[in-house]
């Protein structure tokens, strides 16, 4: 890890991005449809660790395999960095990934209209990060998203859980607490978005986007692949329309910006409103993150 790199995980240590838990501090970081929890995951495994014994690639991997796998493994990191964890785009190029969470659950529920109607109008690409129960509370606009090329839906999770083999919290929301329950919290909206858009999401994203490396190894073996992000663009639903904008428009290229789509209430409209064109102006161009992470 470059200092830098370092630096920046170190200052974002104080950050929140629980988008669905109400107004928090933050610090920026720059460089019912139901799913069965359990139900084998509509994947084939993906890339097994030394020494383990991988399922078959010619079947699905399943609840059971990830607890044999992993149920005994001890994590070594915990945070926004694990391998495999994708942090920015593969180019230095004026192109920025914008995406934005839906979070679900007691007060993240909501939807921001006034956001999507301008990225419809502006013609600017995302991706948007759908967990479960926000699915479950707006199924129509669920559904009108979902049919929308300009859009890609990707996985944030079943419960919002931070990813967690061994029960750890971040932002007072607690964490799934074994290799099952990183399984379930996965597998459980995997299902359903693979049964409400027919074919699975490619991305996955666990509420507050904290992780430890063998949770992130969950993911890849379920068959997506684990999203940060290199730019906080709203705090988590926090910041002012003029923190967005100032955040959001400093964005380098090579960005993947985190925002969220569930708090018309707060900034995030107005400031992407204001940042976008003037990213527009000084040459960048956006992308969804299945156009630009292969």
């Amino acid at each position: 890890m470059t200092p830098s790199r370092r630096a920046v995980l170190a200052a974002m240590a104080g950050g929140a991005l629980a988008g669905c838990a109400g107004p928090r501090s933050t610090v920026n970081r720059s460089a019912s449809v139901t799913g069965s929890p359990s139900a084998p995951a509509a994947i084939a495994t993906g890339p097994s660790t030394p020494g383990s014994t991988a399922p078959s690639a010619s079947r699905a991997v399943t609840r059971a395999d990830i607890v044999a796998r992993y149920g005994h493994a001890v994590p070594h990191t915990w945070g926004f960095d694990a391998p495999a964890v994708v942090h920015a785009l593969p180019t230095t190029g004026r192109v920025i990934a914008l995406t934005f969470d839906a979070c679900g659950g007691p007060g993240g529920s909501g939807y921001d209209r006034a956001l999507i109607d301008f990225l419809r109008r502006r013609d600017i690409p995302a991706t948007l990060f759908i967990n479960s129960r926000w699915i479950d509370a707006n199924p129509a606009i669920f559904r009108r998203l979902a049919a929308e090329p300009l859009f890609e839906i990707a996985n944030h999770g079943t419960r919002h859980r931070p990813l967690s083999v061994t029960g750890r919290s971040a932002y007072g929301i607690p964490g799934t607490r074994s290799a099952a329950e990183v399984y379930d919290e996965i597998s459980g909206n995997q299902a359903k978005l693979t049964r409400l858009l027919g074919t699975p999401p490619r991305f996955f994203r666990s509420g507050t986007a904290y992780c430890d490396d063998v949770a992130a190894r969950i993911v890849t073996d379920l068959g997506e692949r684990f999203v940060s992000f290199s730019v906080n663009g709203d705090g988590g639903a926090t910041f002012t329309p003029e923190q967005v904008r100032t955040t959001v428009a400093a964005a380098p290229g090579g960005s993947i910006v985190i925002c969220h789509m569930n708090h018309p209430r707060g900034g995030t409209a107005r400031g992407i409103t204001a940042a976008v064109p003037q990213l527009l102006a000084t040459g960048h161009s956006f992308t969804r993150l299945s156009d630009a992470v292969h």
